[in-house]
């Protein structure tokens, strides 16, 4: 089974909602990522049918669906508002688009409803209704539903997104080996990066309506193609410095580090660097130092955020292990080891080096 998008577009006036999508997804999972209006709702509807293309195919299995109504296409969509029939019990629920089907035998009706519910660990749920459940027992009861019916394809669109954080977990880790052998192809959206490494699973990532990198999400997240996919899949947020290569150095901010393989014209650059490689502890003697004021202290307990004014009013973000107490006001000095920051072209976004190491600017 294959999923294959081909040039699709989607214009509304003068807007552009998809721009020349391009892709070729097989069976099993894939995961689509990206932020909020980057367009992964736009593009599951117009693979579902409810939303027309202005422009491309979408072709499933060998055949372009464009023209087939979107009852009679082999389609499941999950949306991130569960949404059951309030009237019905789980099991009628459950039932429904079996009991639409007529190429499916009414005697399997309920055995296939019992499969489901067991899978999605709500079988001693069947009699009730919707009302009787918890938010967790009703996107359970709308993926069963989705399940129940065999399709080529299935859609989920945040289905976790408005779970508390104990139940998605819980949820992903089903989701992950329900799917991850599925013969039709499933495509799951998310704006979580950990969700989308969580998964392990091939990852398109969306944004301004736009493919901007296709790939294994682990491999993107270590070596990020352009500033913007690493800024996709970074929560925390990447802290942003800017820098400029001179002689074969990186000079940032008044620190500055070698660029062994770097020509000597200067290069403006963008160093990304992740809270969690972030220290206020007294590095080594390669490490970037940078004098800082503590602007707030956000204790989540397992970790602290530590956000700083740097000099030239950069801001800057440290993740520090544990339960920290700060000073507002107080001054510190953040360190950042030059092997662990990210280095981008300042005019492109695209990356130039993984790490200090690795660092040709102009190879």
């Amino acid at each position: 089974m294959a999923l294959v998008l081909d040039g699709v577009c989607v214009r509304q006036r003068d807007e552009i909602w998809l721009d020349d999508i391009n892709l070729e997804l097989s069976s099993g999972m894939t995961v689509l990522i990206g932020p909020l209006g980057a367009g992964k709702t736009t593009l599951m509807r117009v693979v579902a049918g409810l939303h027309p293309p202005s422009a491309g195919r979408v072709i499933v299995d060998g055949k372009d669906v464009a023209s087939i109504s979107v009852r009679k296409r082999s389609v499941a969509f999950v949306y991130q508002q569960f949404i059951n029939y309030p009237s019905l019990t789980v099991h009628e629920n459950i039932a429904s688009p079996l009991r639409l089907d007529r190429a499916f035998p009414k005697g399997r009706v309920d055995r296939r409803v019992r499969e489901v519910a067991e899978l999605m660990g709500i079988g001693d749920l069947l009699p009730r209704r919707p009302s009787e459940l918890s938010g967790g027992q009703q996107q359970r009861t709308a993926i069963a539903r989705a399940l129940a019916r065999p399709v080529d394809v299935l859609l989920l669109d945040e289905p976790l997104a408005n779970l508390d954080y104990k139940l998605r977990e819980q949820l992903r880790g089903d989701l992950k080996s329900m799917f991850g052998q599925s013969k039709g192809v499933v495509l799951y959206s998310t704006s979580d990066p950990a969700e989308a490494l969580g998964f392990a699973a091939p990852t398109v990532v969306l944004g301004e309506g736009r493919v901007r990198h296709v790939g294994e999400a682990a491999d993107m997240y270590d070596r990020p193609p352009t500033l913007a996919v690493a800024a996709t899949l970074s929560d925390p947020p990447l802290n942003l410095l800017p820098g400029v290569v001179r002689d074969g150095w990186i000079e940032c901010m008044g620190a500055s580090f070698e660029a062994p393989r770097a020509h000597a014209r200067a290069e403006r650059v963008v160093l990304g660097v992740r809270p969690h490689q972030v220290s206020i502890e007294r590095a080594g003697p390669g490490a970037l130092a940078f004098p800082a004021e503590i602007r707030l202290a956000e204790v989540t307990g397992s970790a602290t955020f530590l956000h700083l004014l740097l000099r030239g009013g950069t801001h800057l973000v440290a993740q520090l292990p544990g339960t920290r107490l700060f000073t507002p006001g107080e001054q510190a000095t953040a360190y950042v080891d030059p092997a662990h920051v990210l280095i981008f072209d300042e005019a492109g976004g695209d990356l130039l080096a993984a790490s200090a190491a690795e660092v040709d600017l102009h190879g």
